[in-house]
C-alpha cells in the first residue's frame, strides 16, 4: 500500500486532501502538522508533529513515505526557505515523489508577487531529486468572495480584467485524485481553475442575486490601493502582494481557463454560485 504523506491537514485543502484519501482506503496516511492538538485523524492515520522548518523531523518522520503532498506555506518573507527545508528533508528522507500545490504563471517576474515564491520552488524541486507532480493554482473562489468587507464592498485596482478562479474544493478533488494514481502523474503539470474566467464586478453581481444582499466592486487606482491598506501596518512585501493580486488579474494574466480540474476529477469544475451556496 502506497505511504502517503499529506502536510497542511489544519488548513481546508491539506485536511479535504487527507479525508479524501481516508474515504478512498487505499493509501497508508502520515498527517504532517506543526499542532497535532488540532489534528483529528482518521482511523488507521498517523500524524507526525513537524513544522515546514522542523529539518531534523520531517527528515526523520518522512522515512518510508512513498509519496508527499506538499501545501505551500502561509505567506511570509522565509516562504521560499521553509519550502527548501520541506523539500531537503523529503529528498534526504527518500521520499520518491512530490506534488506541490503551486500557483499558474509561476515565475521569477510573475505579475502576482507571491507567485514568485513558487517559481522559485518549483526551481528547488526540479533539483532536489523525488518525481515531481505539480498542482498551478488559480485564486480561490472561496478568497475572492472574501475579499468583500461587512458591507459586500470589494475594492482593488483590477479593472475589468478576470481571473479563472477555483473553488478550494476542486483542488482538493483533484489532487486526491493524483495522489491516488501518483506514479501516473510523474513530472506533469496541471493548472486548476474554474470553468469560466470572471471578473470583480460581475463576481459582485452573481454573488448579490447568490446571497440576497449587497455586493458591488470599486475599481481603484494602483496608488490608491496602497493608500488604503496603509493602515494595517502590514510590512511593504505584503502591501504589494495584496494589491498585486488585482493588478494580475487587471493585466490578463489569470484569465486562462483550464478543463484539468474534470480531466482529474470526472466533474465540472464549481462554480461561484457552487461556492456560496457550499457544493
Amino acid at each position: 500500500m502506497t505511504r502517503i504523506a499529506v502536510t497542511g491537514v489544519t488548513g481546508y485543502v491539506g485536511g479535504r486532501v487527507a479525508s479524501g484519501l481516508a474515504a478512498a482506503g487505499d493509501t497508508e496516511l502520515l498527517l504532517v502538522a506543526r499542532r497535532p492538538e488540532r489534528v483529528h485523524p482518521p482511523a488507521g492515520a498517523a500524524v507526525l508533529k513537524a513544522g515546514y522548518g522542523d529539518a531534523d523531523a520531517l527528515r526523520a518522520g518522512l522515512a518510508g513515505t512513498d509519496v508527499l503532498f506538499f501545501v505551500s506555506a502561509h505567506e511570509s518573507a522565509d516562504r521560499v526557505d521553509q519550502h527548501r527545508t520541506v523539500i531537503e528533508a523529503a529528498a534526504a528522507a527518500g521520499v520518491g515523489q512530490i506534488v506541490y500545490t503551486s500557483f499558474v504563471g509561476a515565475a521569477d517576474d510573475a505579475a502576482f508577487t507571491l507567485a514568485r515564491d513558487h517559481g522559485a520552488t518549483e526551481r528547488i524541486l526540479a533539483s532536489a531529486g523525488p518525481a515531481v507532480t505539480l498542482l498551478r493554482d488559480d485564486f480561490y473562489l472561496d478568497a475572492m468572495l472574501g475579499f468583500a468587507d461587512a458591507d459586500g464592498v470589494i475594492r482593488g485596482p483590477a479593472g475589468d480584467g478576470e481571473a479563472a478562479a477555483v473553488a478550494r474544493d476542486d483542488v482538493a478533488d483533484a489532487a486526491v485524485a493524483v495522489l491516488r494514481d501518483a506514479a501516473a502523474h510523474r513530472g506533469a503539470v496541471y493548472e486548476l481553475t474554474g470553468g469560466e474566467a470572471i471578473g470583480f464586478a460581475e463576481l459582485a453581481r452573481r454573488a448579490a442575486i447568490a446571497t440576497g444582499r449587497p455586493w458591488r466592486y470599486v475599481d481603484e487606482t494602483p496608488a490608491e490601493a496602497y493608500a488604503s491598506r496603509a493602515h494595517y501596518g502590514a510590512p511593504a512585501w505584503q502591501v504589494e502582494a495584496w494589491v498585486s493580486t488585482y493588478t494580475a488579474i487587471a493585466g490578463g494574466h489569470l484569465a486562462r481557463v483550464s478543463d484539468d480540474v474534470p480531466r482529474l476529477t470526472g466533474h465540472p469544475a464549481r462554480t461561484l454560485e457552487d461556492v456560496i451556496a457550499g457544493r
